[in-house]
């Protein structure tokens, strides 16, 4: 058996593991949830570049055929398209190419960790294939703790979540790049205080879509399936648990448990 490996900093990466699942049911997964050492937006490149190795290397070892980087702070220090021989995806350039599709007056806002932002990795991806796009970035720190604690539709959420799109908002984009997995969490939310006329963007279904078509061409053998889906944190956290059997809700999970990393 082979897997599709993913991981995240803590429990957002869950949305990608969900869309992927949904989409490649037949498809067994490893998902590695990074809580001992998150949030990763705060930290630096090369801390990061560090940290993607050691999760990538446990990822490895009981024999990986993709990697899906679901996380954005990784994502933005990624280089290539290959790990080791190992097709590795990342999360920003899908999220770039959806918001340059459905973008009407090409103003696109990103929301971000600092460790995003500061990379300019979205404006690169957008800028490469549109060179006169305007891009307006905000840095969210706040958010991944809130939903890591579970405070998705806490009053507190939504305030900060009213402060931090107050930028893009005025600045006048009409698509907004959720450039974090822990994000879409708050989808609701953001959507209640930004309205129907702003798009909101995620890369967890296009990632799905873009796997789907690589299994399809042959770029990756696809299993036959029923695939099984395992779950491991580098620390016990019961709130990563809780709050991530919301999220894959109903999934079926046949394992989780904690990695020694």
């Amino acid at each position: 058996m082979s897997f599709i490996g993913i991981f995240d900093s803590g429990v957002g990466g869950l949305t990608v593991l969900k869309a992927l699942k949904k989409e490649l049911s037949h498809e067994s997964f490893i998902y590695l949830g990074d809580t001992a050492r998150l949030p990763y937006g705060s930290k630096s490149p090369r801390t990061i570049q560090h940290y993607l190795k050691q999760n990538i290397r446990f990822l490895e070892k009981p024999g990986v055929k993709a990697l899906v980087v679901a996380c954005n702070s990784a994502s933005s220090v990624l280089e290539g398209d290959f790990w080791d021989g190992i097709p590795i995806y990342g999360v920003i350039i899908p999220g770039a190419r959806e918001a340059l599709r459905v973008t009407k007056n090409r103003h696109i806002g990103v929301l971000g960790t600092r460790a995003t932002v500061e990379s300019g990795a979205y404006i690169a991806a957008l800028r490469e294939q549109d060179a006169h796009i305007k891009v307006t970035q905000q840095a969210c720190p706040l958010l991944v703790p809130l939903v890591e604690e579970g405070w998705t539709e806490d009053p507190v959420t939504i305030q900060v979540l009213e402060r931090y799109l107050r930028t893009p908002l005025h600045a006048g984009v009409d698509t907004l790049i959720l450039g974090c997995t822990h994000y879409p969490v708050l989808k609701k939310a953001i959507a209640t205080i930004v309205g129907p006329h702003i798009n909101l963007v995620d890369s967890a279904q296009v990632i799905a879509h873009q796997l789907r078509n690589d299994l399809l061409s042959g770029k990756i053998a696809p299993e036959l399936g029923p695939g099984t889906t395992h779950i491991w944190t580098t620390d016990a956290n019961h709130a990563f648990q809780e709050v991530g059997q919301q999220i894959l809700k109903p999934l079926h999970i046949d394992e989780w448990g904690l990695a020694d990393i």
